[in-house]
């Protein structure tokens, strides 16, 4: 969402790909130019105290030893293929515990505080978007002036996106009568983007479940507003009431030319 995340986050990622029970490849993503190049206040650590979070990569196999010699990147064989994948996908599902693990001992070295997720007034909301990202902050000032008319309107701005916390994330929009999901990348499958494909086979077995749309925006930095959002609550908060739900996946902020 912001600078100060982005730094956090870089210091989180060495910890969680070099554990032993992940071992995978990590990507710590932000928005281009509304982040990367955007003048912003944050809290740099003191290199020592940075030093002692991170800790020293000791690697299992070094790539420049005789007495073990590996090969880097090799061909998968069909007689290995099917058991590799299995354990890529072990660790994955391994990288749940340590990430929340990594967060909760970054917290009490730097005192921030991460999870999968981010829950923006969702206590008792009724309407709310699933979000990644800057756009995140301007989704909080459209429910902080919702809020102040009187609807009850709420955010869960994603953290993690592999691995998808699925059930973490159908526990805290379970009770909402409406959801739209706000994907800024296209998947091109003609039925809704990437967060929205994680989304609904997150809910897939609740007994009661949402309403959900997909809409995506934002493409290639496209701007989105605080009235872009209220937009998007106003059509959510129409469906919570009964309403159609119309066009399930559409697009927003495209001229139409």
């Amino acid at each position: 969402e912001n600078n100060q995340e982005v730094y956090d986050n870089y210091l989180m990622a060495h910890r969680i790909a070099e554990h032993p029970d992940v071992r995978l490849p990590l990507m710590v993503c932000e928005d281009g130019f509304i982040t990367s190049h955007a003048i912003e206040n944050i809290e740099i650590e003191e290199d020592d105290k940075v030093k002692a979070f991170v800790g020293e990569y000791k690697p299992e196999n070094y790539l420049l030893k005789k007495e073990n010699p590996l090969a880097v990147g090799p061909y998968g064989v069909s007689g290995y293929y099917m058991e590799a994948r299995v354990a890529q996908a072990q660790a994955m599902k391994n990288a749940k515990q340590v990430i929340l693990d990594v967060a909760a001992d970054f917290e009490k070295t730097f005192g921030r505080k991460y999870g999968f997720f981010e829950e923006y007034r969702m206590e008792d909301a009724e309407i709310a978007m699933v979000i990644m990202g800057s756009s995140a902050g301007t989704a909080k000032a459209a429910v902080d002036q919702l809020r102040k008319n009187g609807v009850k309107a709420g955010l869960v701005k994603i953290r993690v996106f592999r691995p998808f916390p699925g059930e973490e994330l159908a526990k805290a929009i379970a009770h909402c009568k409406a959801v739209a999901v706000m994907d800024k990348s296209e998947g091109f499958s003609a039925c809704g983007g990437p967060l929205f494909a994680e989304t609904s086979g997150a809910i897939i077995n609740l007994d009661q479940r949402p309403k959900m749309i997909d809409i995506v925006f934002g493409l290639g930095g496209r701007d989105f507003t605080v009235d872009a959002a209220l937009t998007v609550y106003d059509r959510l908060a129409k469906i919570a009431n009964g309403g159609e739900i119309g066009a399930v996946y559409t697009h927003m902020g495209q001229r139409e030319r």
